[in-house]
């Protein structure tokens, strides 16, 4: 980390900051500076998730994408929306989403 204890304020303000990728552990051990500068929203684990945890969590989220789905079909429904465009846009919608889920490496 900077030490900025001797610096005046505008000095502490302008002093080069480390990025999470520059910052290497005491151990010098890369694989934990790696870790801390690749994750994302959902923090990483120290250990892998079990295949039933995987699949449940999968089928849950997938159900989600379905719930959404209904929902957006009865909102385009109730405005009379055609209904080769609602089906058109519930498909689109629900691609995506399975697409991002499936690919995802957290779940």
């Amino acid at each position: 980390m900077n030490d900025t204890s001797g610096m005046s304020p505008d000095e502490a303000r302008d002093a080069p900051f480390e990025t999470p990728d520059e910052v290497v552990t005491a151990s010098g051990d890369e694989r934990e500076a790696e870790a801390v500068g690749t994750q994302g929203m959902i923090p990483g684990r120290r250990r892998r998730r079990t295949s039933f945890e995987r699949i449940s969590m999968r089928i849950l989220a997938t159900g989600g994408i379905i719930g959404l789905d209904v929902a957006l079909g009865a909102i385009l429904g109730a405005n009379h929306v055609r209904g080769w465009i609602e089906g058109l846009v519930i498909g689109l919608v629900s691609v995506i989403l399975a697409a991002i889920l499936w690919s995802s490496r957290q779940l």
